[in-house]
């Protein structure tokens, strides 16, 4: 039985499959102890990597536990890098559970959350973007989150960050050259052209941001706050867009005073809807308190439908402000900001909109009256296009260190131009190639690692 503290040495076991019964059970083991286990547990004399082997499964007391397939990936042609068997019994918790009580009596360990991707992390076989992009794939919400997590897997968003580090080592290497021959520093910077360079590394570097940004998005979902007076008909709205009956729908104002939540999958993109309270000014504590809610659910937001009855209107230009509370209007418009007009069905004026908004969609929303082109909006409204088939999954981590790459080959960029200073500028370019390292995971802290690989599933 394996004791004391983990360490990335030890030959570690877990359950691959999903908690619960099932046909199938899958038990992987990976570390230099694997085969003697497997050898130990099994039947089978000569074990033959990549070869299925059909076996019982015993205790060292020779008690039957299970029969099943057994395979063997000798290293370092297998995930983790290391040695690693898989055994594929029967599903039935109590069978893997004992196996598993088996393998570690033999010296294996139970992993951690993460932990066999960690080690091929570790081992070299796959970079940090990669890792993560395991999970992704796992945790995919949509059939478009997971080709993007499986293009990430596949190196698509690696070769993005490689590509940009080989050009900003490039350039640093041509002006640290240069500083080294100061009385030729200026002719030397022109004739190498290092302004245009940097600026193509900027712009390549905005391009990467943006669709990590996307990547982000697709993978993550979109946050939607549906907002609007009373009876304006965001309950209707919401109960078309997720094809159901979820929120109360009457003619009383105010009828909505919780936050309702729903997940629609438009075009890919999870995105969830959250209905809120009417905002008006009311007496009713209840309803005060629904409000202020809604006004915090703005903050969580990343885009806002704001709803209006079209036909309780003459006019065809409204203020969002002749509608809210300046503080409100504002809280709104601090996001991508759609104007609804509903109720259109009932219109006898103009078709109303709304100033101050990015873009303005008119629907019925009882009756589903462009309810396709209000999906169409939200996506075009955050710059999305996700059926491109070059988008890669992404994280805040890495968005994070993209902006941190931008701002210091901009902030090297300004020191050229003003100042001419290109020690500045080396400095900033070697600012650079650290925080776009960290996102491969070429300089990485212990922590960090932790942090990353903790989240994922036991067994991966």
């Amino acid at each position: 039985m394996h004791a004391g503290p983990a360490s990335d040495r030890d030959t570690i076991c877990a359950i691959a499959t999903p908690p619960g019964r099932g046909g199938v059970g899958i038990i992987r083991i990976s570390g230099s102890k694997a085969l003697a286990i497997a050898s130990q547990l099994s039947s089978v004399t000569n074990i033959t990597p990549r070869t299925a082997h059909f076996s019982s499964l015993n205790t060292s007391r020779g008690e039957l536990i299970d029969t099943g397939l057994l395979l063997f990936f000798a290293n370092p042609a297998s995930f983790t890098g290391e040695d690693v068997i898989e055994l594929q019994t029967h599903g039935s918790p109590i069978v893997l559970n004992r196996l598993l009580a088996e393998i570690c009596y033999l010296g294996g360990r139970l992993a951690e959350p993460g932990e066999f991707s960690k080690r091929a992390f570790l081992n070299n076989k796959l970079d940090l973007v990669q890792a993560e992009a395991i999970s992704d794939l796992i945790n995919a919400n949509t059939e478009t989150a997971a080709k993007n997590a499986q293009n990430s897997l596949q190196g698509a968003f690696s070769n993005h960050v490689n590509g940009l580090l080989t050009k900003i080592i490039s350039l640093r290497v041509l002006v640290e050259a240069a500083i080294d021959f100061p009385e030729e520093e200026i002719d030397f910077i022109s004739e190498l052209d290092v302004r245009s360079q940097l600026l193509a590394i900027i712009k390549e570097t905005e391009n990467t941001l943006h669709q990590a940004n996307q990547g982000q998005i697709i993978q993550e979902g979109l946050a939607v706050a549906l907002v609007g007076a009373p009876n304006a008909g965001k309950s209707s709205l919401l109960n078309q867009l997720c094809g159901l009956d979820k929120a109360i729908v009457t003619d009383i104002p105010g009828t909505t005073r919780d936050i309702l939540e729903t997940i629609v999958n438009i075009k890919g993109v999870p995105v969830t809807f959250i209905d809120t309270a009417g905002l008006r000014v009311t007496d009713d504590i209840i309803e005060q308190a629904g409000i202020q809610r809604a006004v915090d659910t703005l903050n969580r937001a990343q885009l806002v439908l704001f709803l209006m009855d079209a036909s309780a209107t003459s006019q065809q230009s409204v203020s969002l402000y002749s509608l809210l509370p300046p503080n409100l209007a504002e809280a709104c418009l601090a996001h991508p900001f759609i104007g609804v007009s509903n109720k259109i069905d009932l219109l006898n004026g103009p078709m109303p909109y709304i100033q101050e908004a990015t873009t303005n969609v008119s629907i019925a929303a009882k009756l589903g009256l462009n309810i396709e082109e209000l999906k169409q909006a939200i996506i075009d409204a955050m710059g999305l296009h996700p059926e491109s088939e070059h988008l890669f999954s992404a994280r805040q981590r890495h968005i994070s260190a993209l902006q941190a790459t931008l701002n210091a080959l901009q902030n090297g960029f300004d020191q050229l131009q003003d100042h001419a200073a290109s020690e500045l500028l080396a400095e900033d370019l070697r600012l650079a190639q650290l925080t776009i390292n960290s996102i491969t995971g070429e300089f990485t802290n212990e922590d960090l690692l932790g942090e990353i690989f903790s989240s994922f599933c036991i067994g991966k």
